[in-house]
């Protein structure tokens, strides 16, 4: 595991959920209705005036085409971004506890190593943490 995979987790994560309010918006747009009312008579004698109420979604068999690939793409999208983050996940819970701790804070949270080694406690200095994690990555 590499630090850059480390850090394409926070990207996958933010991702999927971009990509799920992507989806939730596609869909409302498909579901979306407008109406409006019309004026009209009868075609046959006697011509009475009449007013229709009409009512139907504002897109196309063409756009339901778009919307359907669109889908696709996002979906793919999700699942691409989705492997990225339970390959980290599954990673994760093979290193030692102390190691996650650190990455978590550090890299995913994104704290300084003084802040990290602070939250780590047990005398543990921003230099410590940041040689221990240095060896832990190039030892893998």
């Amino acid at each position: 595991m590499d630090k850059k995979l480390l850090s394409d987790y926070i990207d996958a994560c933010e991702l999927i959920r971009e990509t799920e309010q992507q989806i939730r918006r596609l869909q409302a747009k498909q579901s979306e209705t407008t109406q409006d009312s019309v004026r009209g008579s009868n075609p046959d004698f006697p011509y009475n005036a009449q007013h229709f109420k009409i009512e139907g979604t504002t897109f196309s068999m063409r756009d339901d085409a778009r919307l359907l690939e669109k889908k696709k793409l996002l979906a793919d999208r999700r699942a691409a971004a989705e492997e990225t983050r339970v390959q980290v996940e599954r990673w994760m819970v093979t290193i030692p506890a102390r190691m996650q701790r650190i990455i978590r804070w550090k890299l995913w949270e994104g704290l300084t190593w003084e802040e990290t080694a602070a939250k780590l406690g047990r005398k543990a200095t921003g230099d410590s943490v940041r040689l221990e994690f240095q060896r832990f990555m190039s030892g893998k």
